[in-house]
Order: structure tokens, then C-alpha cells, then sequence
């Protein structure tokens, strides 16, 4: 078939947009609209389907999880991290959403002719350590380099694999009625963070990102109720509004959350209410999403506070079969509110 007969049996998908904007790369609406539209239209197949944060393939009778991502955040330094570590922790989060064990990892590099050696050198470094302390290597990658104006800095583009254990199921189309949901600590802190330093703004506050590779967490809470984690998300763009929305449209099923169960740093709250900021929307790097059955929800919560990252565990919602593919919030003052994806930017370029 010639590119010309394919244009004519497959027109535009998308016609309300001509070109491409910021919105489109935020992890909300647009985001979905996009994947959905152009890439799920041009390779359509069971395992992208799925939208989950990697794709499992089965390999010679086991299972390897496959996941990229690419990394265009701005600044590219930032309190307590860089594009660098984020690139690394990021990949194997994907991963990890997946149940798998990281093996190892690629890094490609875009690079704006004129950006600083010392730059490229420090931020080198902080992939190493990432990727020393998650034990997971860099083994392969790529650089390109193109003209000065042409790019903007830097940008890295990670791709992991790992292995999925037997008998670990994890998808959004997992969720059930009853499940409960749970966080594995405050929100919004990485979103917050980016933006006490972007564009001259600041705070009176020491925010650092909390971006951190989860699969040692993973591994733990896996170990302590097994197939009873029904699905994983780390609520990266978009946030952890963005991910319960995919969720509750994947499995078709309703979500309810309560505001004042919900965990977030009084000076993340105050900098949010300061900018016009809703928390539920602010990007995370090192937290993540877990639907587990109702009667292992205390266990799973255990496992999550006796790890470092998950002291702060919380039970934040609960799935059931009422209002499929919706999220409601039930407010401090006891009334609901419907939780709708991003339909916007907020915060562009946060990974």
C-alpha cells in the first residue's frame, strides 16, 4: 500500500488541534487525546492497549516488562535532583508500576551545541550514582548533538527492561470494586519543588523533589501481599488526579477519595494555595498509586511505612461499582466533587 492510499484511508485523528502545544505533553486530557488518537491509531496492538506505564511481553515462558521514557524538564538542575537522577529514577519507576525487577538500563542524550561540559559532566555523575544505588546499570545509549537554538540544553531519553515475577498481575484494568486506595506518601512535593526555583519564583521554604526509584518499595509490598495488588501508578504528569481518572476509565469502574486523608507538606499546600494550584494535579516523582484488596489494605500499608520511602502511607480511597470511569472527592467540609482529568498545562515541562 503507498503512503498515498494509507493518508486516504486514514485521515487526521485529530482536527480540533492543527499543531501541537505544551498541553499536549502535561499528562491530562490533551495528553490522552493524543496517545490515543495518533500513536494507539498508528500501532494498534493488545499491549500498548493496555496505556499501562510499560509493556510486559512474554519471553521463552517468563515475562519481561519494557518501558521508556523521555526527559525534557526544565531547569534541568533543580533542589535535590537534576534531569540526570530523574531520567534514571523515572524509567525504573515504569518499571516497577509493572511488578518488575529492573535489569538494566539505556540513555540516549540530545544536546544543544554550546551547552556546558561541566554541565554534561555533573549530571553524567548523577546518572552513575542513581543507577549505583538502584543497582540497575546503564548498558548502552546514544548522543546526538544539534544546533545552537535548535534545542534547549539537554534532553535524555531512558529505556529499562526488567523481569516480572511469576504470578504478578499488574494493569489499571485491574481495579475492582472494594479495592482500597492507597498513597505511599505527600504529594505534589517534585511540582513544587521545580517551581520554587523556575522563573525567578521562590518560597520561603528548603522543597526538595522527592524523585527516588520505588522498585525496592515494590519489591516489599509485592513480598507482603503478592497478587493482591491489583494495579500500580506513580502519579507523575498530571498527578495522582490524572492517574485515578485512567484508572477508573481502564477498569471501568468508580472511585471515591477523601481530601483529608489525602497527605500533603503544609508549605506544598501553602505554595499551591499561593499559586492557584490544586495538589491533586501537581506532578510527583518518587510516590505511587496502589489498588489493593480491601481486606490486605492495612498489611500493604505496613509494608509501605516500614520502607524509607513510604513512611507516610495513607489509604486515601476506596474503588466501587457506582459512576464507572469517574472519580469523586469527598471534600473536608463532607461534600463530593467530581475529579476530572488535566485538561490544561499547569506546570509544563516537570520530567
Amino acid at each position: 500500500m503507498s503512503v498515498e492510499t494509507m493518508q486516504l484511508e486514514c485521515p487526521l485523528p485529530i482536527v480540533d488541534y492543527p499543531n501541537v502545544v505544551l498541553a499536549h505533553g502535561g499528562g491530562g486530557r490533551l495528553s490522552r487525546t493524543l496517545v490515543e488518537k495518533i500513536f494507539l491509531g498508528a500501532y494498534p496492538n493488545d499491549v500498548l492497549a493496555a496505556l499501562h506505564d510499560g509493556a510486559v511481553l512474554d519471553v521463552h515462558g517468563g515475562r519481561v516488562a519494557f518501558s521508556t521514557d523521555s526527559y525534557v524538564i526544565d531547569p534541568p538542575f533543580f533542589p535535590g535532583g537534576d534531569i540526570g537522577s530523574l531520567a534514571v529514577h523515572g524509567t525504573i519507576n515504569d518499571l516497577a508500576m509493572c511488578g518488575a525487577r529492573p535489569l538494566a538500563l539505556s540513555a540516549g542524550f540530545i544536546l544543544e551545541e554550546g551547552f556546558p561540559m561541566a554541565d554534561l559532566w555533573r549530571i553524567a555523575l548523577s546518572m552513575r550514582n542513581a543507577a549505583a544505588a538502584a543497582s540497575t546499570p546503564i548498558v548502552t545509549g546514544d548522543t546526538k548533538v544539534v544546533d545552537r537554538g535548535k534545542g534547549d540544553g539537554i534532553f535524555i531519553n531512558t529505556t529499562g527492561v526488567g523481569i516480572v515475577p511469576a504470578g504478578i498481575e499488574l494493569a489499571p484494568r485491574r481495579a475492582r470494586p472494594g479495592d482500597a486506595v492507597l498513597v505511599s506518601g505527600s504529594i505534589a512535593t517534585h511540582g513544587i519543588a521545580i517551581m520554587s526555583i523556575r522563573e525567578g519564583l521562590e518560597f520561603e521554604t528548603a522543597l526538595a523533589t522527592d524523585s527516588a526509584a520505588l522498585h525496592g518499595m515494590v519489591a516489599a509490598l509485592l513480598d507482603a501481599i503478592g497478587t493482591d495488588v491489583h494495579v500500580l501508578r506513580d502519579p507523575t504528569r498530571g498527578g495522582v488526579a490524572s492517574a485515578l481518572c485512567e484508572i477508573a476509565d481502564s477498569a471501568r469502574v468508580g472511585i471515591r477519595i477523601d481530601e483529608a486523608a489525602i497527605p500533603v507538606l503544609d508549605e506544598v499546600r501553602g505554595a499551591c494555595e499561593i499559586l492557584g494550584f490544586d495538589p491533586l494535579y501537581v506532578a510527583n516523582e518518587g510516590k505511587l498509586i496502589a489498588f489493593v484488596a480491601a481486606d490486605r489494605a492495612e498489611q500493604a500499608l505496613d509494608a509501605l511505612r516500614a520502607h524509607p520511602l513510604g513512611r507516610d502511607a495513607a489509604r486515601i480511597g476506596t474503588v466501587t461499582d457506582e459512576h464507572p470511569g469517574h472519580v469523586l472527592q469527598r471534600s473536608r467540609i463532607g461534600g463530593l466533587r467530581a475529579i476530572e482529568m488535566l485538561s490544561g498545562e499547569q506546570l509544563p515541562r516537570i520530567c
